[in-house]
């Protein structure tokens, strides 16, 4: 009996001090001042720690290679994300911002200017030009270009209309159309001559000319709306890019190659910042204690007083506290061991 009323008054206890807790738990969550004070004091208590806890004792590579491997790699592009990314798009496409601002509104043509001339001036942009212009390709191109002028100006003098200077074309062309085979043949010749030649003696030009050309774009259409892109990129190319785009990335990133290049990334950062205390690493990602407790702040007044309004933060305070409060820890620390 005795013993009975001890576990009743035990029990009795244990239920007022879970009570307690969880009343002062809330609280101490609800109330703005004291969120305030318990979030610094969590940042501060959180930087002190990881001054002196660098990545690589936090985490291993391999870890983090697992993580990194399940989401780029093992979750399923397919299902509602592809469909969610394509109505984004498209709701991106239609909206309303893009005919009420100008091309130039959004990036600024001296910022344009800036951007061009650096991507100019790259070694790569030179080399890509280079490779263009003396590509054999670039030449085909150029004698078929003709080629295909002069046919279509024999075509066109078969067709021609009336009177006298159009019937001569008409006649001359008729001459000319037997001997058609060998005209395209020397013409071929000279085109192929003068493209090298032209190609190879402008191609130190072309840079330039090239640059001079985006310039001459951009001003002309600084002042469309961006809305004018429509024009030229219709909804459907936009859904047909995220399809392709998802389908590339679906089955590039079962590739062995994709899998060496994330797994290079990864090293790479153990071995650079592996030694590197926690703190240093925030900020060199440029996460301050400030904007920690900035972003807790934000959300966490908001989420944590709609969780109270539906009974949720009692319930979940209550589910972890009361496991202590039932168990021979707490009843050992109050009445003592047996």
């Amino acid at each position: 009996m005795g013993e009975n009323a001890e576990h009743g008054d035990g029990f009795d206890l244990a239920m007022r001090v879970l009570d307690a807790h969880v009343a002062f738990a809330k609280d101490q969550l609800l109330r703005r001042e004291s969120f305030f004070e318990f979030v610094e004091e969590e940042v501060d208590g959180l930087l002190d720690e990881t001054e002196r806890l660098t990545l690589a004792e936090a985490v291993t590579r391999d870890q983090i290679k697992a993580v990194a491997h399940k989401y780029a790699v093992q979750i399923p592009v397919e299902g509602a994300i592809p469909e969610l990314v394509g109505e984004i798009a498209a709701r991106l496409y239609n909206h309303r911002v893009n005919d009420e601002l100008e091309v130039g509104d959004v990036v600024d043509p001296r910022r344009f200017d800036e951007l061009v001339d650096a991507v100019a001036e790259m070694d790569v942009t030179h080399r890509l030009v280079r490779l263009v212009l003396s590509s054999p390709v670039t030449v085909d191109a150029c004698v078929e270009a003709v080629q295909r002028a002069v046919v279509t100006a024999v075509d066109d003098g078969k067709h021609a209309g009336g009177g006298l200077a159009q019937s001569l074309r008409g006649a001359l062309v008729r001459l000319a159309e037997p001997a058609l085979p060998a005209i395209e043949n020397g013409v071929g010749r000279l085109t192929r001559t003068g493209a090298r030649f032209v190609l190879r003696g402008n191609s130190t030009d072309a840079d330039e000319v090239l640059l001079d050309g985006a310039r001459a774009t951009w001003r002309k259409h600084t002042g469309d709306a961006v809305g004018s892109f429509r024009d030229l990129v219709s909804a459907d190319d936009v859904e047909d890019t995220v399809v392709l785009t998802f389908e590339f990335w679906r089955t590039f990133r079962e590739t062995g190659y994709f899998h060496a290049l994330l797994d290079e990334g990864i090293d790479h950062v153990f071995d650079k910042y592996g030694d590197t205390p926690l703190t240093e690493l925030l900020a060199e990602l440029g996460i301050s204690r400030e904007d920690l407790i900035e972003e807790a702040l934000r959300f966490g007044p908001s989420v944590l007083e709609t969780l109270d309004e539906r009974g949720y933060l009692d319930t979940v305070l209550r589910r972890r506290l009361a496991p202590f409060y039932a168990s021979p820890q707490f009843r050992d620390a109050v009445t003592g061991p047996r």
